[in-house]
């Protein structure tokens, strides 16, 4: 069954983000190669490091949504909930990233990044 965006949830320190327009999760994986001479011209590959991070777009709602800035480089909680779902996924990220958009005649966003500092667990 197909999961609706809606049902996902991003909390920073416990809270939710409001206004959300899009969330993005990603988890990546290096590939240290390890061929040698011996393997011929195809190249191969061992698992490395894993990293993650949490990208958030939201519309801004208040004039106090645009003080989040001062949040950049900060330690938080990145907490990623499904809607009745039994396990969540939960990770200490820094804030990495914050910008906005006051576009003249349309809604003003604003952007998060966050880069996952440890792992990102189930809960």
């Amino acid at each position: 069954m197909a999961i609706n965006g809606n049902n996902i949830l991003i909390l920073v320190d416990g809270s939710v983000v409001a206004g959300t327009k899009s969330n993005e999760a990603q988890v990546e994986c290096d590939a240290i190669e390890v061929a040698s001479p011996t393997n011929g011209i195809w190249a191969a590959y061992i698992p490395g490091r894993r990293n993650w991070s949490v990208t958030s777009n939201w519309l801004i709602l208040s004039y106090a949504d645009i003080k989040r800035v001062l949040r950049v480089g900060a330690s938080v909680s990145i907490r990623i909930l499904g809607r009745g779902q039994s396990s969540n996924l939960i990770g200490t990220a820094i804030v990495q990233n914050c910008s906005f958009q006051f576009i003249r005649g349309n809604l003003a966003t604003g952007s998060f990044s966050f880069k996952g500092n440890g792992p990102l667990t189930e809960e």
